[in-house]
Protein backbone atom coordinates (compact mmCIF):
# COMPACT_ATOMS: atom_id res chain seq x y z
CA UNK A 1 0.00 0.00 0.00
CA UNK A 2 1.20 3.51 -0.99
CA UNK A 3 -0.14 6.33 0.76
CA UNK A 4 1.09 9.51 -1.83
CA UNK A 5 0.21 9.13 -5.33
CA UNK A 6 2.90 8.56 -8.01
CA UNK A 7 1.69 11.83 -9.74
CA UNK A 8 1.76 13.89 -6.79
CA UNK A 9 5.40 12.77 -6.50
CA UNK A 10 6.14 13.46 -10.03
CA UNK A 11 4.94 17.09 -9.39
CA UNK A 12 6.88 17.64 -5.95
CA UNK A 13 9.83 16.40 -7.96
CA UNK A 14 9.56 18.65 -11.04
CA UNK A 15 9.97 21.69 -8.64
CA UNK A 16 12.88 20.19 -6.39
CA UNK A 17 15.51 22.28 -8.26
CA UNK A 18 13.68 25.92 -8.48
CA UNK A 19 13.38 25.32 -4.53
CA UNK A 20 16.54 24.58 -4.42
CA UNK A 21 18.06 27.15 -7.18
CA UNK A 22 15.81 30.29 -5.65
CA UNK A 23 16.81 28.78 -1.58
CA UNK A 24 12.86 29.17 -1.09
CA UNK A 25 10.14 27.28 0.81
CA UNK A 26 7.79 24.68 -1.47
CA UNK A 27 5.11 26.25 -0.77
CA UNK A 28 2.79 24.62 -3.42
CA UNK A 29 4.67 20.46 -2.28
CA UNK A 30 2.76 21.74 1.27
CA UNK A 31 -0.26 22.30 -0.27
CA UNK A 32 -0.27 19.32 -2.29
CA UNK A 33 0.95 17.39 1.05
CA UNK A 34 -1.92 18.77 2.55
CA UNK A 35 -4.76 18.07 0.36
CA UNK A 36 -3.27 14.28 0.00
CA UNK A 37 -4.24 14.63 4.28
CA UNK A 38 -0.49 13.33 4.00
CA UNK A 39 0.25 15.89 7.62
CA UNK A 40 -2.21 13.75 9.17
CA UNK A 41 -0.91 9.93 7.68
CA UNK A 42 0.68 9.29 11.13
CA UNK A 43 -2.32 10.23 13.33
CA UNK A 44 -4.50 7.87 14.73
CA UNK A 45 -7.70 7.09 13.64
CA UNK A 46 -9.73 7.67 17.03
CA UNK A 47 -7.74 11.18 16.35
CA UNK A 48 -9.25 11.87 12.78
CA UNK A 49 -6.12 10.57 10.86
CA UNK A 50 -5.11 7.95 8.26
CA UNK A 51 -3.46 5.82 11.64
CA UNK A 52 -0.61 4.32 8.95
CA UNK A 53 2.21 2.88 10.93
CA UNK A 54 5.85 4.17 11.86
CA UNK A 55 6.60 1.01 9.05
CA UNK A 56 4.53 2.75 6.71
CA UNK A 57 5.38 6.14 6.88
CA UNK A 58 8.93 5.58 6.67
CA UNK A 59 8.24 3.69 3.27
CA UNK A 60 6.11 6.92 2.58
CA UNK A 61 9.02 9.33 3.79
CA UNK A 62 11.71 7.58 1.72
CA UNK A 63 9.49 7.77 -1.58
CA UNK A 64 8.61 11.68 -0.82
CA UNK A 65 13.03 12.07 -0.24
CA UNK A 66 13.57 10.51 -3.85
CA UNK A 67 11.44 13.11 -5.30
CA UNK A 68 12.62 16.23 -3.02
CA UNK A 69 14.62 15.24 -0.14
CA UNK A 70 14.26 19.09 1.62
CA UNK A 71 10.47 18.64 1.23
CA UNK A 72 10.43 15.14 3.42
CA UNK A 73 13.21 16.49 5.91
CA UNK A 74 10.78 19.66 6.09
CA UNK A 75 7.74 17.62 6.81
CA UNK A 76 9.82 14.85 8.40
CA UNK A 77 9.83 17.38 11.81
CA UNK A 78 5.85 17.56 11.72
CA UNK A 79 5.88 13.61 11.39
CA UNK A 80 7.89 13.60 14.38
CA UNK A 81 6.23 15.58 16.98
CA UNK A 82 2.75 13.58 16.08
CA UNK A 83 4.92 9.94 16.44
CA UNK A 84 5.90 11.93 20.04
CA UNK A 85 1.96 12.74 20.61
CA UNK A 86 1.24 8.75 20.21
CA UNK A 87 3.55 7.71 22.22
CA UNK A 88 3.26 10.21 25.28
CA UNK A 89 -0.97 8.95 25.25
CA UNK A 90 0.26 5.43 24.77
CA UNK A 91 2.08 5.52 28.25
CA UNK A 92 -0.86 7.26 29.75
CA UNK A 93 0.17 11.06 29.53
CA UNK A 94 -2.89 12.86 28.11
CA UNK A 95 -0.44 16.12 27.27
CA UNK A 96 -0.05 14.00 24.15
CA UNK A 97 -3.68 14.76 22.91
CA UNK A 98 -2.89 18.20 21.96
CA UNK A 99 -0.49 17.27 19.60
CA UNK A 100 -2.71 14.26 17.89
CA UNK A 101 -5.96 16.84 17.71
CA UNK A 102 -4.12 19.71 16.57
CA UNK A 103 -2.51 17.70 13.86
CA UNK A 104 -5.87 16.37 13.10
CA UNK A 105 -7.33 20.07 12.43
CA UNK A 106 -4.36 21.24 10.59
CA UNK A 107 -1.92 22.36 12.70
CA UNK A 108 1.37 22.13 11.33
CA UNK A 109 4.07 21.06 14.05
CA UNK A 110 7.82 22.11 13.91
CA UNK A 111 11.31 20.97 15.97
CA UNK A 112 12.61 23.19 18.15
CA UNK A 113 15.55 21.53 19.81
CA UNK A 114 18.95 22.28 18.97
CA UNK A 115 20.77 25.04 19.80
CA UNK A 116 24.28 26.45 18.70
CA UNK A 117 27.65 24.71 20.39
CA UNK A 118 25.35 22.31 22.57
CA UNK A 119 26.05 18.43 21.76
CA UNK A 120 23.38 17.32 24.34
CA UNK A 121 21.16 17.79 22.32
CA UNK A 122 18.19 16.15 23.26
CA UNK A 123 19.70 15.35 26.31
CA UNK A 124 20.07 19.43 28.32
CA UNK A 125 19.28 22.76 27.43
CA UNK A 126 20.79 26.12 27.33
CA UNK A 127 17.31 27.75 27.00
CA UNK A 128 16.05 28.95 29.99
CA UNK A 129 12.41 27.58 30.88
CA UNK A 130 11.14 30.36 33.55
CA UNK A 131 8.04 29.20 35.44
CA UNK A 132 5.22 31.30 35.65
CA UNK A 133 3.95 30.42 38.96
CA UNK A 134 0.52 28.51 37.30
CA UNK A 135 2.16 25.39 36.06
CA UNK A 136 3.41 27.29 32.97
CA UNK A 137 6.61 28.38 31.61
CA UNK A 138 8.24 31.06 28.99
CA UNK A 139 11.44 30.28 27.16
CA UNK A 140 14.12 32.13 26.70
CA UNK A 141 17.14 31.24 24.34
CA UNK A 142 18.23 30.50 20.75
CA UNK A 143 17.19 27.28 18.95
CA UNK A 144 18.73 26.84 15.17
CA UNK A 145 17.80 24.34 12.32
CA UNK A 146 13.92 25.30 12.86
CA UNK A 147 12.72 23.04 9.63
CA UNK A 148 9.51 24.91 8.47
CA UNK A 149 10.07 28.19 9.89
CA UNK A 150 7.96 29.69 7.99
CA UNK A 151 4.58 27.82 7.97
CA UNK A 152 4.44 26.05 11.39
CA UNK A 153 1.60 26.97 13.78
CA UNK A 154 3.10 24.98 16.79
CA UNK A 155 6.80 25.00 17.35
CA UNK A 156 7.59 21.93 19.76
CA UNK A 157 10.58 22.87 22.31
CA UNK A 158 12.63 22.68 25.17
CA UNK A 159 14.25 24.33 28.09
CA UNK A 160 15.78 24.09 31.39
CA UNK A 161 14.20 24.88 34.64
CA UNK A 162 16.36 25.73 37.72
CA UNK A 163 14.08 26.99 40.16
CA UNK A 164 12.98 23.95 41.96
CA UNK A 165 14.72 22.38 45.04
CA UNK A 166 14.78 18.94 43.00
CA UNK A 167 17.40 20.13 40.80
CA UNK A 168 17.27 21.09 37.13
CA UNK A 169 14.97 19.61 35.07
CA UNK A 170 14.13 19.76 31.27
CA UNK A 171 10.83 21.15 30.64
CA UNK A 172 8.66 19.98 27.06
CA UNK A 173 6.13 22.16 25.57
CA UNK A 174 4.28 23.15 22.27
CA UNK A 175 4.41 27.01 21.56
CA UNK A 176 1.55 28.57 19.39
CA UNK A 177 2.89 31.09 16.80
CA UNK A 178 -0.17 33.35 17.40
CA UNK A 179 0.98 34.66 20.56
CA UNK A 180 4.62 35.35 19.52
CA UNK A 181 7.10 35.85 22.21
CA UNK A 182 9.89 34.87 18.99
CA UNK A 183 11.90 36.18 16.54
CA UNK A 184 12.66 33.74 13.03
CA UNK A 185 15.60 34.89 11.67
CA UNK A 186 16.41 34.84 7.80
CA UNK A 187 19.85 32.77 7.89
CA UNK A 188 18.99 29.66 6.11
CA UNK A 189 21.57 29.73 3.37
CA UNK A 190 22.83 26.73 3.36
CA UNK A 191 24.67 23.83 0.95
CA UNK A 192 22.22 22.02 0.80
CA UNK A 193 18.54 20.75 2.12
CA UNK A 194 17.45 24.22 1.35
CA UNK A 195 14.32 24.00 0.91
CA UNK A 196 13.42 22.88 4.88
CA UNK A 197 13.67 26.95 5.41
CA UNK A 198 15.39 25.78 8.77
CA UNK A 199 16.36 29.27 10.21
CA UNK A 200 17.23 30.15 13.66
CA UNK A 201 14.38 31.01 16.44
CA UNK A 202 14.86 33.14 19.16
CA UNK A 203 12.59 32.64 22.38
CA UNK A 204 12.14 36.17 23.83
CA UNK A 205 9.55 34.66 26.54
CA UNK A 206 7.56 32.94 24.05
CA UNK A 207 4.99 31.36 26.83
CA UNK A 208 3.40 27.90 26.96
CA UNK A 209 0.49 27.59 29.51
CA UNK A 210 0.27 24.68 31.91
CA UNK A 211 -2.18 23.16 29.33
CA UNK A 212 0.40 23.16 26.58
CA UNK A 213 3.26 21.29 28.59
CA UNK A 214 4.11 17.65 27.72
CA UNK A 215 6.27 16.52 30.51
CA UNK A 216 9.17 18.05 33.43
CA UNK A 217 11.87 15.60 33.41
CA UNK A 218 15.44 15.16 34.95
CA UNK A 219 17.66 16.33 31.80
CA UNK A 220 19.61 13.39 30.20
CA UNK A 221 19.01 10.19 28.20
CA UNK A 222 15.74 8.14 29.88
CA UNK A 223 13.13 6.05 29.45
CA UNK A 224 10.60 8.90 29.85
CA UNK A 225 8.33 9.13 27.53
CA UNK A 226 9.41 12.77 26.06
CA UNK A 227 13.04 11.52 25.84
CA UNK A 228 12.29 8.11 24.04
CA UNK A 229 9.19 9.64 22.15
CA UNK A 230 11.30 12.73 20.34
CA UNK A 231 14.13 10.79 19.93
CA UNK A 232 12.85 6.64 18.54
CA UNK A 233 11.08 9.08 15.71
CA UNK A 234 13.41 11.08 14.60
CA UNK A 235 15.84 8.54 14.16
CA UNK A 236 13.50 6.69 12.42
CA UNK A 237 11.97 8.88 10.05
CA UNK A 238 15.13 10.72 9.44
CA UNK A 239 16.65 7.28 8.70
CA UNK A 240 13.93 6.34 5.97
CA UNK A 241 13.93 10.20 4.65
CA UNK A 242 17.79 10.03 3.92
CA UNK A 243 17.49 6.36 2.54
CA UNK A 244 15.38 8.44 -0.16
CA UNK A 245 18.18 10.26 -1.22
CA UNK A 246 20.71 7.20 -1.92
CA UNK A 247 17.45 5.45 -3.97
CA UNK A 248 17.15 8.11 -6.24
CA UNK A 249 20.79 8.50 -6.88
CA UNK A 250 21.01 4.78 -7.62
CA UNK A 251 18.17 5.52 -9.82
CA UNK A 252 19.48 8.42 -11.55
CA UNK A 253 22.88 6.38 -12.35
CA UNK A 254 20.98 3.48 -13.77
CA UNK A 255 19.10 5.36 -16.13
CA UNK A 256 22.26 7.50 -17.29
CA UNK A 257 25.26 4.76 -17.61
CA UNK A 258 22.38 2.62 -19.72
CA UNK A 259 22.62 5.64 -22.42
CA UNK A 260 26.33 6.32 -21.79
CA UNK A 261 28.94 5.39 -23.63
CA UNK A 262 32.91 4.40 -23.79
CA UNK A 263 34.68 5.73 -26.54
CA UNK A 264 37.58 2.93 -25.59
CA UNK A 265 34.95 -0.01 -25.27
CA UNK A 266 32.60 0.85 -27.49
CA UNK A 267 29.58 0.31 -25.23
CA UNK A 268 27.48 1.63 -23.00
CA UNK A 269 28.75 2.17 -19.41
CA UNK A 270 26.02 -0.05 -18.26
CA UNK A 271 27.98 -3.24 -19.54
CA UNK A 272 31.08 -2.06 -17.86
CA UNK A 273 32.58 -4.55 -14.76
CA UNK A 274 33.85 -1.38 -12.71
CA UNK A 275 30.47 0.23 -12.97
CA UNK A 276 28.07 -2.26 -12.04
CA UNK A 277 30.00 -3.14 -9.17
CA UNK A 278 29.99 0.27 -8.08
CA UNK A 279 26.29 0.62 -8.44
CA UNK A 280 25.89 -3.01 -6.77
CA UNK A 281 27.72 -1.65 -4.05
CA UNK A 282 25.87 1.18 -3.35
CA UNK A 283 22.59 -1.13 -3.27
CA UNK A 284 23.57 -3.53 -1.40
CA UNK A 285 24.58 -1.22 1.36
CA UNK A 286 20.83 0.88 0.96
CA UNK A 287 19.52 -2.51 1.22
CA UNK A 288 21.16 -3.54 4.87
CA UNK A 289 20.11 0.19 5.94
CA UNK A 290 16.38 -0.69 4.68
CA UNK A 291 15.83 -3.54 6.54
CA UNK A 292 17.72 -1.86 9.71
CA UNK A 293 15.13 0.51 9.47
CA UNK A 294 12.30 -1.31 8.76
CA UNK A 295 12.97 -3.56 12.07
CA UNK A 296 13.52 -0.53 14.02
CA UNK A 297 10.25 1.45 12.62
CA UNK A 298 7.98 -2.27 13.29
CA UNK A 299 9.65 -2.81 16.70
CA UNK A 300 8.27 0.82 17.64
CA UNK A 301 4.68 -0.03 15.97
CA UNK A 302 4.96 -3.54 18.43
CA UNK A 303 5.89 -1.85 21.56
CA UNK A 304 8.71 -3.96 21.94
CA UNK A 305 11.25 -3.33 24.79
CA UNK A 306 14.96 -3.44 23.61
CA UNK A 307 15.97 -2.35 27.12
CA UNK A 308 19.05 -0.32 27.12
CA UNK A 309 20.04 -1.18 23.84
CA UNK A 310 16.82 0.94 22.01
CA UNK A 311 19.05 4.45 22.29
CA UNK A 312 22.39 3.00 20.62
CA UNK A 313 20.37 1.00 18.11
CA UNK A 314 18.15 3.91 17.03
CA UNK A 315 21.17 5.99 16.27
CA UNK A 316 23.08 3.03 14.70
CA UNK A 317 19.74 2.44 12.09
CA UNK A 318 19.95 6.56 11.55
CA UNK A 319 24.27 6.15 10.92
CA UNK A 320 23.60 3.27 8.67
CA UNK A 321 20.76 5.06 6.46
CA UNK A 322 22.70 8.16 6.34
CA UNK A 323 26.23 6.72 5.57
CA UNK A 324 24.96 4.55 2.90
CA UNK A 325 22.67 6.98 1.07
CA UNK A 326 26.01 8.93 1.28
CA UNK A 327 28.22 5.80 -0.43
CA UNK A 328 24.95 5.10 -2.98
CA UNK A 329 25.41 9.17 -4.26
CA UNK A 330 29.19 9.03 -4.42
CA UNK A 331 29.05 5.79 -6.74
CA UNK A 332 26.61 7.38 -8.68
CA UNK A 333 28.81 10.36 -9.57
CA UNK A 334 31.33 8.37 -10.02
CA UNK A 335 30.14 6.05 -12.31
CA UNK A 336 27.69 8.80 -14.71
CA UNK A 337 30.70 10.77 -14.89
CA UNK A 338 31.85 14.93 -15.15
CA UNK A 339 28.36 15.68 -16.06
CA UNK A 340 27.72 15.06 -12.70
CA UNK A 341 29.77 18.10 -11.26
CA UNK A 342 27.28 20.32 -12.97
CA UNK A 343 25.30 22.38 -10.18
CA UNK A 344 21.72 21.49 -12.95
CA UNK A 345 22.37 17.70 -12.61
CA UNK A 346 20.49 16.32 -10.18
CA UNK A 347 22.84 14.05 -8.53
CA UNK A 348 24.73 17.56 -7.60
CA UNK A 349 21.68 18.81 -5.33
CA UNK A 350 21.28 15.09 -4.17
CA UNK A 351 24.98 15.14 -2.93
CA UNK A 352 24.51 18.67 -1.63
CA UNK A 353 21.58 17.19 0.41
CA UNK A 354 22.65 14.01 1.40
CA UNK A 355 25.75 15.56 3.18
CA UNK A 356 22.99 17.01 5.71
CA UNK A 357 23.05 13.78 7.31
CA UNK A 358 26.00 13.90 8.82
CA UNK A 359 25.59 16.87 11.06
CA UNK A 360 21.91 15.88 12.06
CA UNK A 361 21.79 13.52 15.83
CA UNK A 362 23.03 11.24 16.10
CA UNK A 363 26.75 12.06 15.00
CA UNK A 364 29.23 9.43 14.64
CA UNK A 365 30.80 10.49 17.30
CA UNK A 366 27.66 9.99 19.65
CA UNK A 367 27.11 6.86 18.06
CA UNK A 368 30.49 5.11 18.55
CA UNK A 369 30.48 6.80 22.14
CA UNK A 370 27.23 4.73 22.75
CA UNK A 371 28.12 1.46 21.51
CA UNK A 372 31.39 2.08 22.92
CA UNK A 373 29.61 1.61 26.30
CA UNK A 374 27.77 -1.38 25.22
CA UNK A 375 31.15 -3.22 24.30
CA UNK A 376 33.10 -2.12 26.66
CA UNK A 377 31.29 -0.14 30.15
CA UNK A 378 31.21 3.60 30.53
CA UNK A 379 35.00 4.91 30.95
CA UNK A 380 36.62 3.83 34.30
CA UNK A 381 39.27 6.19 36.44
Amino acid sequence: MTFLSSDLLHRIRSRANEVDRENTFPYQDLRELTDARYLTAFVPTEFGGAGLTAEQLCAEQTRLAQAAPATALGVNMHHIIVGLGRHLVANGLDSGRQILDGAAQGEIFAFGISEPGNDLVLFGSTTEARPDGQGGYSFHGLKVFTSLSPVWTKLMTFGRDESGEDGPHSVFAILDRERGGFTIKDDWNTLGMRGTQSNSTILEGAHAPAEHVLQRVAPGPSKEPVIFGIFAYFEVFLAATYLGIGNRAVEVAAEKVKTRRSVLHGDVYANDPDIRWRLASAALRLNSASAEVTLAARDLDDGRDRGDLWYPQLSAAKNAASEASLHAVEQAIRSTGGSSYSNSNELSRLYRDVLAGLFQPSDQESLHSSWANVVLGPVTG
